[in-house]
């Protein structure tokens, strides 16, 4: 997937792992690119950069550098601060996921892209997964006729996430950075509206265990209703030993299930229970190189697939309305 270099100057906005995986991707796609980098607050870091052409202390000073595409992979608080100079000043911008975590944040920067109308997507990569988008098509080909119900799970021992590093220090612990299993788990609640389109919240149950100690959620279960009138189970936790993150989907005439850490599809009738799609090895950092390159395609006008704007403000929407509800 090697790319021709079409950019002369590009950066990242964070220091995390995710931005550095979005600068390891950018120099694979565009290795003769000038690539600088800003850390969320503006600091000048005192750790090696890798993949870094150097260091910036403000979105202005990456204006100035005239730069023709950032990925803000800051914390979610602070997503609109940064994208929005960006996007008033032309630059596309791909934000990493969840886009921002309130309702105003997502409002403002809807209102500077219909103003500028400056390309900009945000990071749900799973949708880029091979086993999903064959799931994508199986369901609106109606191969399990009128669905019923969905059920999706996902769940990982937090402490587990990053063996080097105290949990309890990182962004997913962290109310003020955007923590919680709603918002680091946000992945589920987009994909889930991507294939069954907008979710209605009947009911929703957060808690906060004891063993993980947090000031966030660590668990939540969700009942919504789709426009068809399907009923669709959600269950976030930071709490399994073993990770795990499964779908269900059940139909008129049969049933599907989605293994996406195996990245597999099992379909079942009444006939028969086979195996429609099964590649775990698939290297999954493939989707986020898709997704830069389908980020490109949208930047050049071309036909793309990119998760827009509207579509990541309906996911904060749904979060803001579950977490309404009393953690327990």
């Amino acid at each position: 997937m090697i790319m021709n270099s079409i950019m002369s100057k590009v950066a990242v906005i964070g220091l995390g792992n995710i931005a550095t995986r979005h600068r390891r991707n950018l120099k694979i796609l565009f290795p003769e690119t000038e690539l600088l980098v800003m850390s969320a607050s503006g600091r000048v870091p005192t750790e090696t950069i890798s993949d870094s052409d150097g260091i910036v202390t403000s979105v202005d000073a990456l204006i100035e550098a005239k730069v023709e595409l950032v990925i803000v992979a800051s914390p979610a608080p602070f997503h609109a601060q940064h994208a929005i100079p960006l996007i008033e000043a032309g630059i596309p911008t791909l934000i990493e996921k969840p886009v921002t975590t309130t309702i105003d944040d997502a409002q403002a920067i809807q209102q500077a892209i219909s103003q500028h109308k400056t390309p900009v997507a945000v990071g749900y990569c799973l949708r880029y997964l091979p086993s999903a988008l064959k799931l994508k098509a199986l369901l609106v080909g109606n191969e399990i006729g009128t669905l019923y119900n969905a059920h999706i799970e996902i769940g990982q021992y937090l402490p587990d996430w990053r063996p080097s590093k105290d949990y309890r220090d990182c962004v997913s612990a962290n109310k003020n950075l955007g923590g919680g299993v709603l918002f680091e788990l946000s992945h589920e609640l987009d994909y889930a509206q991507w294939l069954l389109g907008p979710l209605h919240l009947q009911y929703a149950l957060l808690r906060s265990s004891k063993e993980l100690n947090l000031e966030v959620e660590d668990m939540a279960d969700i009942i919504t209703l789709t426009d068809t009138g399907a009923v669709t189970t959600i269950h976030l936790d930071f709490l399994q030993r073993k990770a795990h993150r499964k779908c269900s989907f059940i139909g008129s005439k049969g049933r599907i299930d989605w293994d996406l850490i195996q990245n597999q599809l099992t379909l079942i009738t009444a006939a028969e229970s086979r195996v429609i799609y099964n590649e775990p090895e698939w290297d999954k950092n493939l989707m986020y190189l898709a997704m830069i390159t389908d980020f490109i395609q949208m930047i050049n006008q071309a036909p793309h697939s990119c998760i827009e704007m509207n579509a990541a403000a309906s996911t904060v929407d749904l979060i803001n309305q579950i977490k309404s509800t009393e953690v327990l």
